[in-house]
């Protein structure tokens, strides 16, 4: 891919950024009384919440406003440096903030376990449930299990925690799992005869990433539908933040390119915090129930604040979900049907 064609992709790029943003202006899409922000927040006090990735970004500006409002919000990272640091700025904003670090590495089902066992020794409850993590349009690697890296981060260490931590969330009344995907489920097909791109065949980090959220939008689906046919208390939504400014970016151009790139992202983008609040709503709202998605309300979904927002047919293939949960459950070890025992 030369130069020339990315400067010119990223020219469009930014046009139809500042389209977007004119057009969200035009139609009132600034602060206004009908729009869901955090002040439509409940009062959290006694609440346990996990944000996976609450290092920076979206993850991060959810875990201060959930800890801003009462819960103990744990967040959980990979690097504990970076977690140490986020921690830090969190108590300086929100100085009453119940919140901790705990260490969580999704590419690694070892690290998934341990994380799961620290919590559980410290924590017999967890009202909500943050799969937030994900890495964005990488190269083709493994994970230290040997999965393709995207779908193991994205999916498949959500996934494994997901079932790991079920019995607290079943013996939770009104626990939710929020699954954080994107708008790239739209371009994203399952393959299970590939599925994670065995040595690098067919791989393309555009669609590995697809693949991989629109895996985390059948999983939700999926896991709503077992809530209920086992008479579990407990709610599985979905949220993407639109086009949010955060450190996913980072691979969507050459590193040569961030330079001129970063800028015209600005442009194109809205704000963290903006952003986080389509996951804060799924994971709060009295009002949303189970297999709801949550997405900005601005033209393309792009920018703007929390509603409800369609996600396309092949999310809603009951088949494949079906057949991603026998392989993840395969793949990770993990079978929900285990932990659903109750503590």
């Amino acid at each position: 891919m030369n130069k020339k064609w990315i400067g010119g992709l990223a020219t469009a790029a930014a046009g139809v950024g500042i389209v977007s943003y004119l057009r969200s202006r035009k139609n009132g899409n600034g602060a206004a009384k009908d729009h869901w922000t955090t002040a439509n927040m409940p009062d959290l006090t006694g609440k346990v919440i996990i944000v996976t990735g609450a290092n920076s970004g979206i993850g991060y500006e959810a875990a201060k406003e959930f800890a801003r409002k009462g819960a103990q919000t744990i967040l959980a990272c990979r690097s504990m440096d970076k977690a140490q640091a986020a921690l830090a700025e969190l108590r300086a904003e929100v100085p009453q903030a119940q919140a901790e670090i705990m260490e969580l590495d999704l590419t690694s089902l070892a690290s998934v376990r341990a994380f799961a066992e620290a919590f559980k020794a410290k924590y017999d409850k967890l009202d909500v449930l943050v799969n937030n993590a994900g890495i964005m349009m990488v190269p083709y690697g493994r994970t230290e299990d040997g999965f393709e890296r995207q779908l193991g981060t994205n999916h498949l260490g959500h996934f494994a925690l997901t079932g790991l931590l079920f019995d607290l969330l079943a013996n939770t009344p009104g626990a939710r799992v929020v699954n954080v995907s994107s708008g790239g489920h739209r371009f994203g097909e399952m393959d299970f005869a590939n599925l994670m791109f065995e040595d690098g065949k067919g791989y393309s980090p555009m669609a590995a990433y697809g693949r991989s959220k629109l895996a985390n939008l059948l999983f939700t689906y999926e896991l709503q539908r077992r809530f209920e046919a086992m008479g579990v208390q407990a709610e599985a939504l979905a949220a993407h933040p639109g086009v949010s400014e955060t450190n996913l970016a980072n691979h969507m151009v050459p590193d040569w390119a961030m330079p001129l790139a970063r800028p015209l992202f600005s442009l194109m983008m809205q704000s963290a915090a903006m952003g986080a609040l389509p996951t804060i709503r799924a994971a709060v709202d009295p009002q949303a129930v189970g297999g709801d998605y949550f997405g900005p309300d601005g033209t393309g979904e792009q920018r703007g604040y929390p509603v409800k927002v369609p996600s396309n047919d092949a999310s809603h293939n009951v088949a494949d979900a079906q057949k991603l949960w026998q392989m993840s459950e395969q793949l990770t070890g993990v079978s929900y049907a285990e932990a659903a025992e109750p503590v």
